[in-house]
């Protein structure tokens, strides 16, 4: 089973039907979208996202951060700039830092997974400080998904002692499948640089093209060729992780919305629910 699991895997799963169903503790109290989010003080600022049936995709956007992916029901879908990958219950699916993606759930049963946000540094600690990255994206590991999902299990009963025991499994994925050396995308390059040291909230396309000397159409073509994303994209992603550090010592959204370039809290709301599932006040809260 293991062979054909893998052999699958290597061909972008569609459909595994051999996966065992696996029964996961439903007593937390789940916010709207059945979406929740915690955050740990733990290994340089854990964050994990439980999704539950969640019927909404979320669009192309990136984190600084590894996502390590853990499939629970349906067919679980990523969309990179090298391709379209889906993985079966039971698969783990590992996002890079920096790494441009979207992610596709199932609009009429909805998707449920589980992720893990972990700090580089963290990982980098069992590469002798180096960088890591995943060329592989789709991992078969049962023991190491049994593993991390038992830690979550552990975590959402109430205890509090999982950073060692998650260590040793970060560190069985790191050396089982990472490969040594930094994603290319994470170079500063040019428009990156320069919009990293302009403010979010003040953005203008056209006239950040004309600071490039480009009319914004080829701006528009040259900027997506570099970061994957819309300058518009990229913008509003800044916007967020604004407002997530806003959001760690402040609760008034529309307070929040204003220093941060949305229009109000409505749309500060819209656009943080479609990029990280969850609402500003859920993330807030966690």
């Amino acid at each position: 089973m293991k062979n054909d699991q893998a052999l699958l895997l290597r061909f972008r799963v569609r459909q595994c039907n051999k996966q065992p169903q696996l029964k996961f503790d439903n007593r937390q109290v789940r916010y709207k979208e059945q979406n929740i989010y915690y955050k740990l003080p733990i290994l340089d600022g854990l964050e994990l996202l439980d999704a539950r049936e969640y019927t909404h995709h979320f669009p192309f956007h990136k984190h600084n951060t590894f996502n390590i992916t853990l499939v629970r029901e349906q067919i679980f879908s990523t969309k990179l700039t090298d391709g379209f990958w889906q993985a079966p219950v039971g698969a783990i699916v590992v996002t890079n830092p920096g790494e441009v993606h979207a992610t596709f759930c199932d609009t009429q049963t909805g998707s449920s997974f589980f992720t893990f946000y972990v700090s580089p540094a963290v990982l980098e600690m069992f590469n002798k400080e180096c960088p890591v990255f995943f060329e592989t994206k789709i991992i078969a590991d049962d023991y190491l998904f049994r593993g991390l999902h038992g830690i979550f299990r552990k975590y959402t009963s109430g205890a509090c002692d999982i950073e060692d025991e998650l260590l040793l499994f970060l560190q069985r994925l790191v050396a089982r499948y990472a490969a040594a050396g930094s994603y290319g995308n994470k170079e500063k390059r040019l428009f990156h640089r320069f919009l990293e040291d302009f403010p979010p909230e003040k953005f203008s396309l056209e006239k950040t093209a004309s600071a490039f000397g480009l009319d914004k159409y080829k701006f528009l073509r040259l900027f997506k060729q570099e970061t994957g994303l819309t300058p518009n994209n990229y913008v509003i992603l800044q916007r967020i992780e604004k407002c997530k550090e806003l959001l760690k010592s402040q609760h008034d959204l529309l307070d929040i919305a204003v220093q941060t370039g949305f229009y109000d809290a409505t749309h500060l709301c819209r656009h943080f629910k479609r990029v990280t599932g969850i609402t500003p006040l859920a993330y807030h809260n966690a």
